[in-house]
């Protein structure tokens, strides 16, 4: 029966083109808009790790102004980063599964060969647990060791996309590379790998890309190692050596912990209390105890990372996807009324009014379906109109599965839920009275 329906439904598409093509196009425009705004929402506001986010934790310890908090409007949080003699602390005392500090720089790469250039690329100067703790994958090689990080050997990790250009992707493992006057090895090279939202580093844009390589952590001091990130700082202090700056009250360290389960979340939080005690009593952490763990889908919310303007477009899409709607259900008003006499001479046939209904419904099926494709194409323009006019990142200008399920769903509901009432309507028109007319 239902393939009997499906072919009656494109006889009488075909009977008015220019009518199915207006509907068809209403339902596709509103679809495209509506898909639009939530893919990107959806993304935005998706799980980037789920298999682990409720173990993974950003830390915040309240090292600032005594008489002032670090936010005005928001005087209760303490600074998103910490100091970097807090992290290195921290780091030796280890009281996590793993942990991690880490924050943005820069080397220069010095020519390979006679014809190259010198060329700026970013980092990411890190522990060796940043890998297994963000799992990581890799191509070629791995990260590195514990015994790397004390030692602070001169090691590297190189993105993908940073190893094509140096090394053609090819297997770059043991070659060396000079940045920045010091010869570095490359260990390992990671595969594509694009968390989004860029969840371990959301202070610094939870939207830009990896860094082009890793580097680590401990060679920031031997290699004086600018941070390019954000750097906070509320104390007066003379600063005239790169130590200084190191030992200094400025936060500029993103610290991440990850704990062997959920229930261990306290008892770091204790750690961190009794750290902070210990520091007070040198002089430090002169404002209220106020440490803090958040695990990722938190540190998230924390940042706002779904920006409130984006929650407000997400609802005017749908609210036009409600006007393409209604429009629809006009049309379809027009049409089905259209064809009572063919409905009649149905009923009079012994046609049930469930019969008719079911066959209408069918019908306008079809025409989201229809929509629904055409939908998904406007929805990939406008997701390249939004990475054209905000050179988005790819991970947020993406059609998953996920995303054309629903948007094949939400049409074809769309169009069932405008002729709900046009079929309905059709269906009670006496039989006898319209044949009369005839």
């Amino acid at each position: 029966m239902f393939k009997y329906n499906v072919k009656l439904a494109f006889k009488s598409m075909q009977r008015n083109p220019i009518m199915t093509g207006l509907m068809v196009a209403a339902i596709a425009v509103g679809i495209g808009v509506s898909m639009t705004t939530l893919t990107v929402h959806y993304l935005m506001s998706g799980n980037p790790i789920p298999e682990k986010s409720s173990v993974l934790y950003a830390v915040t310890m309240d090292s600032w102004n005594p008489l002032l908090p670090f936010d005005d409007d928001r005087p209760e949080r303490a600074p998103h980063q910490v100091t970097y003699s807090d992290a290195e602390r921290l780091l030796e005392i280890g009281k996590g599964k793993r942990q991690t500090a880490m924050f943005e720089s820069s080397l220069v790469i010095e020519p390979i060969g006679d014809d190259g250039q010198p060329f700026e690329a970013t980092a990411r100067v890190t522990d060796g647990d940043f890998f297994p703790m963000f799992d990581v994958p890799f191509i070629y090689g791995s990260g590195w060791d514990s015994a790397t990080d004390k030692s602070a050997e001169t090691v590297v990790v190189l993105t993908k996309a940073l190893n094509e250009r140096l090394f053609g992707g090819e297997d770059s493992t043991g070659r060396q590379l000079q940045m920045n006057g010091a010869q570095f090895q490359v260990i390992g090279v990671i595969d594509a790998w694009e968390p989004t939202p860029r969840f371990y580093d959301p202070i610094n844009g939870a939207f830009q890309e990896v860094m082009d390589m890793f580097v680590p952590y401990s060679v920031t001091r031997t290699l004086e190692l600018d941070s390019i990130g954000s750097d906070w700082g509320w104390k007066s202090e003379s600063i005239t050596t790169f130590e200084q700056w190191l030992n200094s009250e400025s936060t500029w360290i993103q610290y991440f912990v990850e704990l062997d389960s959920p229930r261990d979340r306290s008892e770091y939080v204790a750690h961190l209390d009794a750290y902070v005690e210990g520091q007070k009593q040198l002089g430090r952490f002169e404002r209220p105890m106020n440490n803090n763990i958040y695990d990722v889908m938190e540190w998230m919310e924390y940042h706002e990372v779904v920006e409130e303007d984006a929650r407000v477009l997400l609802g005017l899409s749908f609210l036009f996807l409600l006007v393409c709607v209604l429009s629809t259900i006009a049309l379809l008003l027009t049409k089905f009324i259209g064809k009572k006499g063919d409905v009649s001479l149905r009923r009079a046939l012994g046609a049930s009014r469930k019969a008719i209904f079911n066959q209408q419904i069918v019908e306008v099926a079809v025409i989201g379906f229809a929509g629904g494709t055409a939908g998904l194409g406007l929805a990939w323009l406008g997701l390249q109109g939004i990475d054209y006019l905000y050179d988005t990142p790819s991970a947020l200008i993406r059609l998953d599965w996920v995303m054309v399920s629903t948007a094949i769903g939400v049409s074809v509901l769309s169009g069932m839920i405008a002729g709900m009432y046009p079929a309905w309507r059709v269906c009670q028109i006496p039989p006898a009275a319209q044949l009369k007319t005839q």
